[in-house]
């Protein structure tokens, strides 16, 4: 099986590619990871309420700041319903909201990881054609081919003055 220069360039392009697709999952799913388990964090916080509310509650407010407050039995939470509205709810459909969204991150999530995993796959049997393909061909079929010499009488070389800027042409 011959495969020619330009297929040994396209698989080794590819499994290029693929690796970098691959990093951009990884990536993704480590954001999303990240993201679920400030909500687990928030869905515990707000679960830990007492119904009868909290005095001297510490709310963070992040960078190591906490605000002391008293939460009453009937309070609320504000949350994002969607393109950057809010609402109030209740402490237990904030949670359920919150509990929702997780199970359709963790899809999200499991979706990408499928992914990533295919993407794995394909890439490991298209570097291994490629191993396979370079292994057959001869030591003058590897090499690159040899530019062609032009003839020094008929390209004339531009001399460059001192001090001056290099140009794209040098």
């Amino acid at each position: 099986m011959a495969v020619d220069r330009e297929e040994l360039q396209r698989m080794a392009q590819l499994v290029e590619f693929n690796r970098e697709r691959m990093q951009t999952i990884e990536q993704q799913i480590r954001q999303l990871e990240t993201i679920r388990m400030e909500q687990i964090q928030a869905i515990e916080a707000l679960r830990a309420i007492p119904e009868d509310g909290a005095e001297g509650a510490m709310i963070p407010l992040g960078s190591g700041l906490q605000i002391i407050a008293d939460i009453p039995a009937d309070a609320g939470a504000v949350i994002d319903i969607g393109s950057r509205i809010q609402a109030e709810k209740t402490r237990e459909e904030a949670a359920d909201i919150l509990s929702k969204r997780g199970v359709e991150l963790v899809a999200v999530i499991d979706k990408m990881r499928q992914e990533f995993d295919e993407l794995d796959k394909a890439t490991v049997e298209t570097a291994q054609k490629f191993n396979e393909s370079v292994e057959g061909l001869e030591p003058e079929e590897l090499a690159p081919p040899e530019p062609e010499t032009p003839d020094p009488k008929k390209t004339p070389r531009r001399k460059r003055k001192r001090g001056t800027e290099l140009t794209l042409d040098d």
